[in-house]
């Protein structure tokens, strides 16, 4: 009978294989293609390589596994623990041999000497395969029988030791190399950057000994807001988070005032890239001191941004995205040295920039993609990214399409008579009673309710400035839930016998939140602005329903800051986005900056986005003739033609009623059920 080799598992990869009893851990990994870092190349002395063997029947896998069925710690590994600690049922897989079936946990967030961490981006577990990679050697000493330069001896030992052939180096390390060699008395640790399989492997960094830490940047450069962080590529923590306004407000306050910029001033291109490429600089600056890193040891960065800040980033002129046909200069991925760029990290560092999808549907876009996966879905998932330009994603497996909707800036308060960025003071959640048309609301910053006892002390703090987006959505759907605006979103200035809360201005009317100090009142003009908006981005989905031949969507993502602080109900009840178990509508965060972190830490992820966007169909909107029609049916409150049997069953809607702006008094033209 001929036995059986060990059965081993590894997650959270999954992957499975029999080897022979005596094999590591870390070369039964390596065969599967499963990621273990390692540094010293099985010396027992990085520390990098720790694995935690789960103990137990695995019924599903059909595996017992068990401690007994791996080696007792060595000498290497007992001196590792000694000297460094290792924690309690961690183990070094370059030591440890495979003795029985095992069902192996390689930990992804295995740290050695690593910084506390300051801001998690995302609890998800991103396995590790970053395209840089630390590699010590111990390298023949030279020999005048052996007249083989220093660095050439270096890379044959880089071959023997870590398997890279045709490697190539950095130009700025040939003349530090030697001093580099004999200040680590022939040991020395490279990093080398290799973005895929097929590209040839670069040396980026070295240095003398033993080198136990490389870090990495993730940034999403946003319209508003940058946000960026430094990473561990070894272990792939998060060292320190750090976000910033985009300074190119300054030269307008959308995307395409900042077009309108550059094609009106000769250095407008010159004065956003020096700008944005300065605040990315001082961003660095930032995590780089909250963590204690030294830029030196930044390796990699990985950006992703919408097409407009991708190519002012870039130094491209955005002027062809301002008109049609919306052309990009470029679409796919972007691989260049970090210095090409004036971003100042180590010498040899590299930068990658996710691909676009369209010619409004940019990097950050394919960023969130990467990260919510629709294209991995069965189930058919609308992804949207609320801001300025709204970016819409739609499908699952088998199809995937995506556009933009130009909503504005209203959600963020730039077109509302009170309107404010989320900062404190500035009213965030707000609630109307059906009966009395008196409102709650909360403030950021103050921790109570409006109507909750302490909350006029608390504000004094702060103020009450203004309405933040999140706000906005909540008030305008309480008005019209309780009745205050029509369907059609008019003020009913009937209200005013009800309430003296509806404030006659003209031939309109408003609604007064506050109050105070700073009277605050949402107006006519501001609802019409909200209806503005939010009608281009639903007539957007619907738009892309219909290319997909679906009537209704299974789950829905929102991504982005401002989709973090949305009320799902809401959103709804306003027909921001269309009807669906409110279950299964969730905010994701900034998920575009969660896809940015996925291409920094493994390199397998460029490669799904890079094939993922080839398959994506663009959808331009404004060429669409049917795009109009559902524009005007997304005005109304939810919408004038589609049904909300979902919201309806949680949700009390009110009778349909419409006005017209001059129904001063509030006459009632026309009732019937919503």
């Amino acid at each position: 009978m001929t036995d059986i080799d060990p059965l081993v598992l590894f997650m959270p990869s999954g992957k499975r294989g029999r080897f022979p009893t005596g094999t590591t851990v870390i070369e039964a990994a390596r065969q599967l293609g499963v990621y273990v870092e390692s540094v010293c190349g099985g010396r027992a002395t990085c520390g990098r390589c720790q694995i935690e063997v789960q103990e137990g029947h695995f019924a599903k896998h059909g595996i017992t596994s068990s401690n007994d069925h791996i080696s007792a710690p060595g000498p290497k590994e007992k001196r590792y623990a000694e000297v460094r600690t290792l924690p309690e049922g961690r183990r070094l897989s370059c030591s440890a041999t495979i003795e029985g079936d095992l069902v192996v946990d390689v930990p992804q967030d295995a740290v050695v000497n690593a910084q506390v961490v300051r801001k998690a981006a995302s609890d998800r577990v991103i396995e590790r395969n970053p395209a840089v990679h630390l590699c010590y050697v111990e390298v023949d000493e030279p020999d005048m029988h052996k007249p083989l330069g220093d660095l050439d001896r270096m890379k044959v030992m880089l071959e023997k030791d870590w398997g890279y052939t045709d490697l190539q180096l950095d130009p700025y390390l040939l003349p530090q190399a030697q001093k580099i060699l004999r200040k680590g008395n022939w040991t020395v640790t490279a990093a080398i950057h290799r973005d895929s399989e097929t590209s040839r492997p670069t040396i980026v960094a070295l240095w003398p000994g033993l080198h136990n830490e490389a870090y990495g940047i993730a940034c999403d450069i946003g319209s508003t807001t940058i946000a960026m962080h430094l990473v561990s590529l070894l272990s792939g923590r998060i060292v320190a988070s750090s976000g910033a306004s985009n300074p190119q407000i300054r030269f307008g306050e959308d995307l395409m005032s900042r077009v309108s910029y550059v094609m009106m001033n000769p250095d407008g291109r010159e004065a956003m890239t020096k700008a944005v490429r300065h605040a990315v600089s001082d961003l660095v600056d930032l995590v780089c001191a909250s963590g204690g890193v030294a830029r030196s040891d930044i390796l990699d960065s990985v950006f992703v941004a919408n097409p407009i800040m991708h190519h002012l980033f870039l130094g491209i002129d955005p002027t062809e995205l301002g008109q049609a046909p919306f052309a990009l200069a470029v679409s796919g991925a972007i691989s260049c040295k970090a210095s090409d760029i004036e971003l100042s990290l180590n010498p040899g560092a590299r930068t990658y920039l996710l691909p676009c999808i369209a010619g409004h549907v940019g990097a950050d876009a394919a960023g969130a993609t990467l990260a919510e996966g629709p294209h991995r879905q069965d189930k058919m998932m609308l992804m949207v990214d609320v801001g300025t330009n709204a970016e819409i994603v739609l499908g699952n497996r088998e199809r995937t399409v995506a556009a933009s909707s130009p909503t504005g800036p209203a959600f963020e308060g730039a077109e509302i008579s009170c309107g404010q960025r989320a900062a404190p003071g500035a009213i965030e959640r707000v609630r109307i009673d059906a009966t009395t048309l008196e409102p709650r609301f909360k403030v950021i910053g103050v921790e109570q309710w409006s109507d909750e006892e302490g909350f006029t002390e608390a504000a004094e703090k702060t103020g009450i400035t203004g309405i933040c987006g999140s706000a906005i959505i909540e008030v305008v759907a309480e008005m019209y839930l309780s009745g205050v605006i029509s369907t059609d979103g008019v003020v009913d200035g009937g209200m005013a016998a009800k309430s003296p809360r509806i404030l006659s201005t003209g031939r309109t009317f408003s609604y007064l939140l506050h109050e105070g100090a700073q009277k605050i009142t949402v107006t006519q003009n501001d609802v019409r602005a909200i209806q503005l908006a939010k009608a281009a981005l639903y007539a957007g989905i619907k738009l892309l329903m219909e290319k997909l031949g679906v009537e209704t969507v299974d789950t829905i993502r929102f991504a982005g800051a401002f989709g973090s602080f949305i009320d799902p109900k809401y959103a709804m009840v306003l027909g921001l986005i269309p009807d669906c178990d409110l279950a299964e509508v969730k905010a994701v965060g900034n998920a575009a900056g969660t896809g940015a972190l996925m291409a920094l830490l493994n390199r397998g992820h460029r490669r799904e986005i890079e094939e993922t966007v080839t398959r994506i169909e663009k959808i331009e909107t404004a060429l669409e003739p049917h795009f109009q029609q559902l524009f005007i049916d997304a005005m109304a409150l939810p919408n004038k033609v589609d049904p909300f049997p979902k919201l309806a069953a949680v949700v009390t809607l009110p009778e349909r009623k419409v006005l017209s702006d001059g129904d001063g008094e509030g006459r009632r033209r026309r009732r019937s059920r919503e």
